[in-house]
């Protein structure tokens, strides 16, 4: 079954069907074929929803949506400018640090992309900045969201891969910090060499203070997630729902620009956006299903054992795999499909489970802003109005920066597990 599943898989989505219709379609047409009951589909699709670390996601996309629905994101920008804005490429960096910022709220980096993208790339063209440019760093600075807790990419691998999902969110906070500071070197640099302006903010230490006490809330909120979760105050997913009640309290209390409307379209995004996600997760456990039954997890790292001698050069394999998916697959997709398999290759190894879910989401993130998919990049180069070539182009040194950070993370496990 597997070679029918390498066969037509990539047929349905070179047809461009969704990817959680192409993995329900590769899934029917093996069982057909072998004879297998085609109930087992049905079945699946049931099986992953049954899960109550999964009530997580949905509530912290409930709380991303609710803390951005009122006036947060302009005081985010406003707080970022005046913390670098006076550097060179100011409005750039400002996209650095509100996507760190950010991230601790969303952690989503697609929320993330239109949210910024839509707030700093007029006025970063406006300043003088080259549109590709703009968005080209809103595109790369947008996947640190998914690093910052809560992440959902995170949530995703600890649930396939059986891993503690708090050693997860505190193992993705320096890989976070440590992409903000590199991308903020490069901009810099960048800045400097072709002559980007500063962008110095206007007020005062008056008008920082209003700005610093309107942010500080949400910059409290992942603050609040690691430490309930690393002192066992609560689970996941029952933090996820303590953070929905905070920024509830946030909006209606602290900045008071919260309705019940806005309450009831924060819910209804978070309806959908749910849903997208849940129907990847359904369909992609018939694959499992399917991979798991023929053994693919175990020939695989058998092949790979048996065919490098070193644990490096499999780190090294792994790694082109996932960057190869990524440009094809949405990453919660690829996080479900090729968490199963390279958790056993992990264990033949040696790898820590936490290392390579932090690897596994840097590698994934690069798809987000690389060609054919490339959410986040199709995102900003919509919003700069850029077209997508020139986009790319101005991307290769931070692609360089990424890949870069990557093998540090794949090769130096005290980076992840401390």
């Amino acid at each position: 079954m597997i070679k029918i599943l390498m066969w037509a898989f990539p047929i349905f989505l070179l047809l461009a069907v969704p990817v959680a219709y192409s993995m329900l379609g590769a899934a029917g047409i093996a069982l057909w074929i072998e004879g297998k009951p085609l109930a087992v589909i049905a079945q699946r699709l049931y099986t992953p929803t049954q899960s109550f670390p999964m009530l997580a996601i949905p509530f912290f996309i409930l709380t991303g949506s609710l803390m951005m629905s009122g006036t947060f994101g302009t005081h985010l920008v406003k707080f970022a400018k005046f913390l670098v804005g006076r550097f060179k490429g100011g409005m750039a960096q400002v996209s650095i640090l509100g996507s760190i910022m950010f991230g601790g709220v969303s952690g989503s980096a697609v929320a993330d992309a239109s949210a910024l993208g839509n707030a700093l790339i007029p006025i970063q063209k406006k300043e003088g900045y080259p549109g590709s440019f703009a968005a080209a760093v809103n595109a790369c600075s947008s996947t640190v969201s998914v690093l910052i807790p809560p992440s959902i990419p995170l949530i995703l691998y600890g649930l396939v891969s059986n891993t503690s999902i708090i050693n997860l969110f505190v193992a993705g906070i320096l890989p976070g910090l440590i992409i903000g500071i590199s991308l903020s070197t490069l901009i810099w640099y960048a800045a400097k060499k072709n002559g980007y302006p500063t962008s110095k903010y206007e007020g005062g230490w008056t008008a920082f203070k209003s700005e610093l006490i309107h942010t500080i809330p949400a910059i409290f909120l992942p603050i609040f997630i690691i430490a309930t979760l690393r002192f066992g105050i609560a689970t996941p997913t029952e933090v996820s729902v303590l953070a929905v009640a905070y920024a509830l309290f946030i909006g209606f209390v602290v900045y008071r620009d919260l309705t019940i409307k806005k309450v009831y379209e924060a819910i209804i995004e978070t309806g959908i956006m749910t849903g997208a996600v849940l129907i990847i997760i359904m369909a992609s456990s018939s694959l499992q299903w399917i991979l798991t039954l023929e053994q693919a997890p175990q020939n695989l790292a058998l092949w790979l054992t048996s065919t490098f001698s070193e644990p490096w050069m499999i780190i090294l394999t792994l790694n082109l795999i996932m960057l190869i998916v990524g440009t094809f697959l949405d990453l919660p997709a690829a996080i479900l499909l090729l968490g199963p398999l390279f958790v056993t290759i992990a264990n033949a190894i040696g790898l820590d489970l936490v290392q390579l879910g932090i690897i596994m989401v840097l590698n994934l993130a690069i798809g987000l802003y690389t060609p054919p998919v490339g959410t986040t990049l199709f995102i900003s180069a919509i919003i700069a109005r850029e077209k997508i070539g020139s986009v790319v182009y101005s991307l290769i040194p931070f692609y360089l920066v990424i890949l870069l950070i990557v093998l540090l993370f794949s090769f130096i496990p005290s980076l992840t597990i401390y």
